[in-house]
């Protein structure tokens, strides 16, 4: 405790930190809700950076500070139809706006909105409206800033070539022999591959923009008030260059699915065509504006691109021999590999129905 509250004092919250207690589901950062004296300060998030996956803390902090200001700025011209608040990185003693510990660790503080929540998983079609109308606002409220002068704080996140390109190598050297048990799984990625490169194509020949994105839209990176309004999106770690589609299509992905990210019944596993237009009417609502008709054309697409992505992402590291992300039993990347696969191929049994939701509202 004494050393939460030691971290929690390099910051300039001009107020005594008392007490902790930690908060969030995320896997990558450790965070606290710092409590302070007197009760009717400030409230705060101290959290721990993971900089072995965000190696260049400098960099990162950099990307936050220039999005939450732009966001700031844009909130104070009053021109939005809903509440919404800006994270603000909290300056150290130093105005670095992180802090390192003796043990090399990395620090940072934000400010806490009061009275908010945050939901794990999606309670119903009201707020999935209320989530797509966050992440349509956020990409609205970004939406003049110039993406070349944010940092790519992972390289190639969501690029299909390199994705592609580490799977079948980890295929041709089968360093742990799981090939013949995932055959069935690599002939639906490379049955697929070819278009799944269409997000990508349409990027780098122009056709869609790059812009500033969250690119990790999931359900609980939403803080909602006690009215269950949305009002803030937090984990800003990725804020970086990207196309708006990855982050519409990761937001069906892990909000619009009817089964569990790592469902083992298969036939739980399918889109949820009234969440998914939920969500859609609410980010078509905030960020229609702001969209290109190619956008637009491809947000029903965006959904089964990601879904795929992440997917070959599981059946990558399950052929590898689990690497990268968590396992807590044999084979587990495996059956997280062969959920999202599923929900691609529901979406493309789908895939009328959640292009003429989309056609639909963009008519309205």
């Amino acid at each position: 405790m004494k050393d939460i509250l030691h971290t929690a004092s390099k910051f300039r919250i001009g107020c005594m930190p008392t007490g902790f207690e930690r908060i969030g589901s995320g896997h990558i950062n450790d965070s606290y809700y710092i409590k302070t004296d007197p009760d009717e300060a400030m409230e705060y998030v101290l959290q721990r950076i993971n900089h072995h996956v965000f190696t260049d803390v400098p960099a990162l902090t950099d990307n936050i500070l220039k999005v939450t200001k732009h966001i700031s700025a844009k909130i104070n011209e009053g021109k939005n139809d809903i509440p919404f608040e800006s994270l603000h990185l909290i300056p150290s003693a130093d105005d670095l706006f992180y802090y390192k510990d003796d043990e090399g660790n990395y620090w940072r503080m934000y400010n806490h909105i009061r009275g908010s929540r945050s939901y794990d998983l999606v309670p119903g079609p009201e707020l999935a409206c209320e989530g797509g109308k966050a992440f349509g606002l956020f990409l609205k409220l970004t939406s003049d800033m110039d993406a070349s002068g944010l940092f790519e704080t992972i390289r190639d996140f969501h690029n299909i070539g390199t994705r592609l390109a580490a799977f079948r190598r980890v295929c041709k050297e089968d360093p742990k022999g799981r090939i013949q048990g995932a055959n069935e799984e690599i002939r639906f990625v490379e049955e697929r591959a070819e278009e799944m490169h269409t997000i990508l194509k349409l990027g780098r020949s122009g056709q869609i923009p790059l812009r500033v994105t969250h690119n990790d839209t999931k359900f609980n990176n939403i803080l909602f008030d006690p009215d269950n309004r949305a009002v803030c999106i937090v984990d800003l770690d990725t804020v970086m260059p990207g196309y708006v589609l990855y982050d519409f299509g990761d937001a069906i992905r892990t909000g619009a699915n009817s089964g569990a990210e790592d469902e083992s019944d298969l036939s739980k596993v399918n889109i949820d065509l009234e969440l998914f237009k939920a969500y859609s009417i609410g980010f078509i609502e905030t960020a229609g504006d702001s969209l290109t008709p190619n956008e637009i054309k491809h947000l029903a697409f965006s959904a089964r691109f990601m879904t795929f992505i992440i997917g070959l992402r599981f059946l990558t590291d399950h052929l590898a021999g689990d690497t990268y992300y968590k396992i807590h039993f044999p084979c587990h990347n495996l059956q997280r590999a062969r959920a999202q696969l599923k929900l691609v191929r529901s979406m493309e049994e789908n895939a009328a129905s959640m292009e003429g939701i989309i056609s639909d509202l963009c008519k309205k």
